[in-house]
Formats: C-alpha cells, structure tokens, sequence
C-alpha cells in the first residue's frame, strides 16, 4: 500500500546521494539492499538506467536529460525540435536490413518483410528523459520500500517515484511502465485515425483528461482510494460520435479493486457502467486493430500473464519524435497505406528492458504471447511484438515519445498499432491543429464523477 513519506526540501541533484544515506538509516528495506540502493544517483541514474554509454559510443552517457526549453518555445506548442538539424546517420530498408538485424525486434523485421517501402531512418542517439527532482527523490524511498503484492499484481510501500529503479522480474518493469511520472494532470487532444489498405481515413478527435493520483504531493492510500488515476475520454469529431464520453478508474490492485468505467451515450441521455473494458475488449472506431490493454502501450490488470525478464538490448528505437509531434506535418501528410511515412519518423540507438508475456494456464486473451521493449531512461514501452494463438506474428506497436521538456516527462505523442496481417493501422497522434494543454494545472475530483460525465457530454 502507499505509505506516508516525509518530505523532502527540494535540493539539486547532487544532493541525491547524501538524501540516499539518511533513507538507508531511517526506513524500513524492500527488497533492495541498501548497497544497490546507494547506486541511485552515482553509477545508475536517479531511476535506474545504466548512467554510463556503451561501450562502442554510439549510445551516450545519461548527462541529466533535457530539462529547459528552446528559447523559441512557447507554452501549447507542439515542441521545437532540438534537433532539427541533425542528418540520418542510415537507413534501414529490406535491401540491407541483414546489416542491422542484431539492433532490431522481430516486429520491426516484419514490418520490412511487410512492406518494401518502409525505412528505419536512424539518427544520434540523445538520451533526453528527464524529471522532478521529487520523482528522483521519492523513486530513491521506493526503492527501499517497494514491493509487488497478490502474485504481482499489486504494489505495495511507494508514492510519487517510480516503483521499482531496481527491478528484478518483468511485473516490476511492467509496473514502472504504468506508474511512470506523466505530470499530476494532463490534457491531451488526439486525433484517430484507421486507414484502408488503400489510406483513406476518416479521423476521430478526442480529448483525454488525465488526473495522476498517485503523484499529487503527500499521497496515501487512503487520500488517493487505492486510486492510481481517473481519466475520461470525450469524442469531439465526427458530428455523429460527438458527446460520446468514458470515464475510467484506475487501481494499484486491478484485481482486489478492478478498473472502474462509465460510458456517456448522447443518444440515450444517460451514463451506465461498462464492465469489459480492460484486457482485449474491442477499442471502439478501431476495426478490431486496437484492444483496450494496448492503451499507452500496456496498461490494466498482470493477472492474465507471465512476465518473464529477458534482460536488456541494444535496439534502434523510436524517440526525441519532435518531427512527427510538429504541428507543420498534417495527418494527410503522415497518413499512408499500410504505415506512416517513414520520413517524419525517428529512431535512435538505445538499450531497452525486454519483457515476455505469456498467457497463464486457464486464462483468455486474443494475444497469448507478446514482448515489449521498455527504454531503461523513463520504463516507457516504446515497442510491442503481438503473437495470435498460433504463435505467428500478427501485431506490432510502436511509441513515439518526445521530451516535454516544460514539465520535464518523456511521453508518447503518437501511437501507432500494425495490423501485419490485414495490412492496416490504428494510429493516434496528438492533434497537430490544436495547442498542447499545460500538464500539472488543478483539477476538481469532482469533474470525475458519473454525474460530471453526464453534464460533459453534448450532442
């Protein structure tokens, strides 16, 4: 459960590590010696990641991460990019993918056996995920008191850090994953999209609302519910969906307290619970492309799985995406058939955490078998592999975070989801038309309620 954690002056990240003495001698131990602990901050980064490159150098040393905007960015623009006059240093295609197998997921080789007009464009690696110095500082408590609870599928001991920097099985990271640092609050304003084989699209807009319980400052189980987050979702476009509304609970133990959810139909006028939406319940507008767990790349209950460390590698992965966040590349520029033109994408060398999840005896999912890569520098899950019942390949996703370097967090903003075998897509991007909402502003829990849910929609 959380616990009450004292709280700390805000000190420069030097500090860190005088902080981490007086935690070793003051709290109770997880399952972290105070020797690995100690690592925080010195060879290891505030929240776990080798600090140092690798030893070829083209994976750089963490330095601290970006953490000051460009002189020209403005609050609720899509980022300046700064790295806009960087040049590829390659790119990947199925003619000399044999060069670069080694750096590559199985989904990624796929996609070029796939599609002979995809490209990996590769360019210098930055490692730029940053954060509050209060995450770090309560990552460093977590890591002393930290534990899974009910067969992995719970936490116990944390508040406002990552749960884990010093993970040891893959419920751990999947976790870190989900409890990652996304501001107290956000807005976020996305577009959907589904193309035909042949690219033509139709685009749902909506607008998600997201209060992060579990980093508000002093949080305690009590104060927060057993709550992780709550957030709704409103369509706004197409005229026909507009009003459609959800509103979702979030736990720190999906299966002692499942995920609460209530849906808002305009044409019925009225709000009722919705019990499936979790595991591989059918996102709707999606053609069947997307299910409710590849939300954010995973999220929801681990009871269904297996998760099984595979350690960590070296691949070339999407990240810094500033070029794709631009509000200068319209969705009909991105859009293609089959993907996303690969000119605005970006990839980087970095190392990952490699994560296999296998369905547990008795249990149902439509992907029995998946693997994902999470970046040691934010546990975010920049890349899927989605096996069917057949143990064939059938899906592949793919994160593409950039650096809000205002808050400072490193998040996605655009999501897309392969269909391999129907040569179609699901993306969802931030929309390049509207402005970027601050993160961490107030909100009323109030506005998360089924009554506030009724009042929100319109028709």
């Amino acid at each position: 459960m959380i616990s009450n954690k004292k709280q700390f002056r805000s000190s420069p990240f030097t500090a860190l590590v005088l902080a981490l003495g007086l935690l070793i001698n003051s709290m109770a131990l997880g399952d972290a010696s105070p020797e690995q602990v100690a690592r925080l901050g010195q060879d290891l980064t505030p929240i776990g990641a080798e600090r140092a490159g690798n030893a070829a150098g083209t994976i750089p040393a963490w330095t601290g991460g970006l953490t000051e905007a460009p002189p020209e960015y403005q609050p609720g623009d899509h980022h300046p990019d700064p790295f806009a006059d960087e040049s590829t240093l390659l790119s990947i295609d199925p003619q000399n993918v044999d060069e670069y197998r080694e750096f590559l997921s199985t989904g990624q080789l796929a996609m070029l056996k796939r599609y002979p007009d995809f490209r990996f464009n590769v360019y210098p690696s930055h490692r730029t995920a940053a954060y509050q110095q209060r995450v770090y500082e309560m990552t460093a408590e977590n890591a002393l008191s930290s534990s899974l609870t009910e067969n992995g599928n719970g936490v116990a001991g944390v508040a406002e850090g990552i749960p884990f920097p010093l993970p040891t099985n893959g419920a751990e990271l999947m976790w870190n994953h989900q409890m990652r640092y996304k501001g107290s609050s956000s807005v976020r304003h996305i577009n959907m999209m589904t193309p035909t084989t042949g690219g033509s699209y139709s685009t749902i807009t909506m607008t998600v609302t997201t209060s992060s319980l579990y980093y508000k400052p002093g949080a305690t189980l009590e104060s927060i519910d057993n709550r992780l987050s709550m957030f709704t979702r409103e369509i706004v476009a197409p005229p026909r969906m507009a009003g459609n509304a959800l509103l979702v609970y979030d736990s720190l133990n999906q299966v002692a307290q499942p995920r609460k959810v209530w849906v808002y139909n305009p044409g019925q006028r009225r709000v009722i619970r919705a019990p499936n939406v979790a595991y591989d319940s059918p996102s709707g507008g999606t053609d069947g492309m997307h299910v409710s767990d590849m939300t954010d790349m995973f999220n929801g209950a681990l009871d269904r799985f297996d998760w099984r460390l595979e350690g960590k590698r070296e691949l070339y992965v999407p990240y810094n995406a500033y070029r794709v966040h631009s509000n200068e590349v319209s969705n009909k520029d991105l859009v293609k058939p089959g993907h996303l033109d690969p000119a605005f994408l970006r990839y980087e060398l970095h190392r990952v955490w490699v994560v296999e999840a296998t369905l547990r005896s008795g249990e149902r999912h439509i992907n029995p078998r998946r693997t994902y890569y999470l970046d040691e520098d934010s546990y975010q899950v920049l890349m899927v592999d989605h096996y069917d019942s057949d143990g064939q390949l059938w899906r592949y996703s793919e994160a593409h975070p950039v650096n809000f370097y205002e808050v400072p967090t490193l998040w996605s903003t655009t999501e897309v989801h392969y269909d391999l075998k129907a040569g179609r897509y699901a993306a969802f991007r931030l929309d390049p038309t509207q402005p970027v909402p601050p993160f961490n502003q107030p909100m009323d829990s109030s506005d998360f309620t089924p009554q506030a849910l009724r009042r929100r929609g319109v028709r």
